[in-house]
């Protein structure tokens, strides 16, 4: 009996210290197995409502008002979270977390970034996704895949900030406006409480959407005034009032972009660089339409940071409203391409590319066809498909380069409803039967309504929508493959990925017709021919331009993504030559439509505020520029012959 009872007592030690031990663990880790466990939920099998969920637990976990918390998001990413991919300038998921890095020098700029440090990178307002998964405890990285945890992320930071800003955790969420403007990122007093004033409008408003995973999110309005006061602590700088650069009977504002050095090493400076366009020798030739990735606001904070991005405007969805941030005479680092950067101005349009239908608006459409009515008049810039470009189509500077160029606005941006409103509407058929037109060249033109075609992204199937584009084939017949832009796809096919740039024939460019088979016609394309869907003539127009082919006796033509100098422009500069590196070659007897003849460049502007050391090199090379793809490409004259 003294030997059961001593088992018995020894069996309930050992339990008893067995519960001791898993209640330590627990008290130990389990801020960081929270997060765990949240990190490894999939956000699909929580239903259609998992978001608002998510918002209210983070919510009551870290005291921050849930209408603070929900229009926080909605107004830095319309409660998306973007598959883990982050935007544009470096922030992810649904509460857009900074994890800014210097790769964005080359992504905007397009030169190599050799002379530059990690000045910028170690900016605390470019790192908020780190600072928000140490609060947490979790890995960086899974608070940019999981929802769940971007939005703990979130809350956790907004909390930093009330305590920072009123001292403690109110559960009013009018004392919450300094944390609000705390969480813009920005220390300029019209940026910060531009965007505290944005969410607090949003939170008497009300906001409802349905994301594009699935998710059903609202937000009730509430009828709350914000107490300013409690921005004050953060000290933040006013900007002195400046003249606007634009057109009349827009709602338009300047806030210059920061211009600054961010280390002591030469060179290492942002965001953009001084110039005098034109009269420094460099016309500005092109107006890039980009769109953001990212808010309005959060694109602003963006430029007003240590970021190697700019772009000399930025419009908002909801009402069109234009943000001059760089002057029309310098250059802004926004295209990926020094060369189409020297001579263009870049326009930054709020939204997302896979979202394009919901944030395209029509306010933003006509406010930025007056934007660009007015840039084109200034500076003589034609109205067309050549010059008028997206972010997509432009080339790189090289092979690398072009793989990793970006593909907004992409197959979403109404380019025939875009060109109606700057008064340069598409060829017609109508137009067609007059002596301006050419039966030799086809205008890729689909009626944006109707033309829906399959597109996915991540790999998963997108919902239907209007689009600008023609797939297209490597023979006449929907049986055969998508054609395969060769470095994009060296081994394979074209796929119907929406950023898949390489089988896509965009609205208002314009080829040169190579054959025609049925309901088919095929076209020169990157060096290859490629067929796409037409029957009578419904997704193109004659068109019209110079036709250039290779000169006779050459098997193959350099087709270049810059029109840089010649090496011996640059003798006795003391600059050192802008490489030049073919991107494709173009084949004896295929024919391209081009722009026409201008000669080569290069604007040397390698330190920071110091014109005494900038140069416009000019050469004797000229070049055409081409639609050789879905992007515009340039060939040298000595290449090529003009076909009559």
């Amino acid at each position: 009996m003294q030997k059961a009872d001593q088992s018995s007592r020894f069996r309930k030690h050992m339990f008893v210290s067995l519960f001791v031990i898993i209640f330590l663990l627990v008290n130990t880790m389990g801020l960081s197995a929270h997060a765990d466990s949240l990190a490894e939920k999939e956000a699909s099998s929580s239903g259609t409502d998992y978001l608002q969920a998510a918002f209210k637990e983070a919510s009551e976990e870290f005291h921050v008002p849930l209408s603070i918390l929900m229009s926080v998001s909605y107004n830095e990413t319309r409660w998306e979270q973007h598959n883990g991919e982050p935007s544009t300038s470096g922030g992810y998921g649904v509460m857009h977390l900074t994890q800014v890095e210097n790769f964005l020098a080359d992504d905007a700029k397009g030169e190599g970034s050799e002379q530059r440090s990690s000045g910028a990178a170690s900016d605390p307002d470019l790192h908020t996704l780190d600072k928000a998964a140490k609060l947490i405890g979790a890995q960086p990285d899974k608070l940019k895949k999981d929802p769940s945890l971007n939005i703990r992320g979130g809350a956790a930071l907004l909390a930093a900030y009330e305590k920072q800003t009123a001292g403690k955790l109110s559960d009013n969420p009018a004392d919450w406006y300094g944390a609000v403007a705390e969480y813009s990122g920005s220390q300029s007093k019209e940026t910060a409480t531009g965007f505290a004033d944005l969410v607090y409008s949003t939170i008497q408003q009300g906001a409802e959407r349905q994301t594009s995973d699935g998710s059903r999110v609202q937000l009730a309005p509430e009828n709350i005034k914000p107490d300013k006061k409690t921005a004050e602590s953060l000290h933040l700088h006013k900007t002195a009032a400046t003249d606007v650069d634009g057109p009349k009977g827009v709602d338009i504002q300047f806030v210059p972009a920061l211009y600054q050095p961010f280390s002591k090493t030469p060179g290492d400076y942002g965001n953009y660089d001084l110039a005098n366009r034109p009269y420094d020798g460099q016309d500005i030739r092109y107006i890039i339409i980009h769109d953001a990735e990212v808010s309005y606001q959060g694109t602003i904070n963006t430029f007003l940071s240590p970021s190697y991005v700019s772009a000399h405007y930025v419009i908002r969805s909801s009402d069109g409203q234009i943000t001059e941030m760089v002057r029309p005479k310098d250059i802004a680092w926004q295209a990926g391409n020094w060369y189409i950067n020297s001579h263009s101005i870049g326009i930054e349009h709020e939204g997302y590319a896979v979202q394009g239908s919901t944030w395209y608006s029509e306010p933003m459409y006509r406010a930025s066809a007056k934007l660009v009515q007015y840039l084109a008049k200034r500076f003589n810039i034609p109205l067309d498909r050549q010059h008028i470009l997206g972010h997509e189509e432009i080339p790189g500077l090289n092979p690398a380069r072009q793989r990793g160029m970006h593909w907004d606005p992409a197959a979403y941006w109404d380019w025939s409803h875009y060109f109606e409103l700057l008064g340069k509407p598409f060829p017609s058929e109508a137009t067609d039967k007059t002596n301006h037109k050419d039966k030799r060249l086809v205008t890729i033109s689909p009626d944006y309504k109707n033309n829906q075609p399959e597109l996915t992204y991540n790999n998963q199937p997108l919902e239907p929508k209007p689009s600008n584009f023609v797939y297209l084939y490597a023979a006449p017949s929907f049986d055969a493959p998508l054609i395969s832009d060769p470095i994009l796809h060296p081994t394979g096919f074209g796929t119907t990925a929406i950023n898949d740039w390489g089988d896509k024939a965009v609205a208002g460019r314009t080829y040169y017709k190579a054959d025609s088979e049925g309901d088919w016609t095929a076209i020169y394309y990157g060096g290859q021919k490629a067929w796409f869907y037409n029957p009578n003539g419904r997704n193109a127009t004659a068109g019209q331009g110079m036709l250039i082919t290779p000169e006779e006796g050459k098997e193959t033509i350099p087709v270049y993504g810059m029109a840089y100098p010649e090496a011996s422009a640059y003798e006795g500069s003391g600059i050192t030559p802008a490489a030049i590196s073919p991107i494709y070659s173009m084949p004896a007897g295929q024919v391209y439509v081009s722009d026409g003849l201008f000669g080569s460049d290069y604007y040397n502007a390698k330190l920071f505020n110091a014109p005494e050391t900038y140069a416009v090199i000019k050469g004797n090379d000229q070049y055409y520029q081409i639609s050789f793809n879905h992007r515009i490409a340039f060939v040298k004259k000595s290449d090529v012959d003009v076909v009559k």
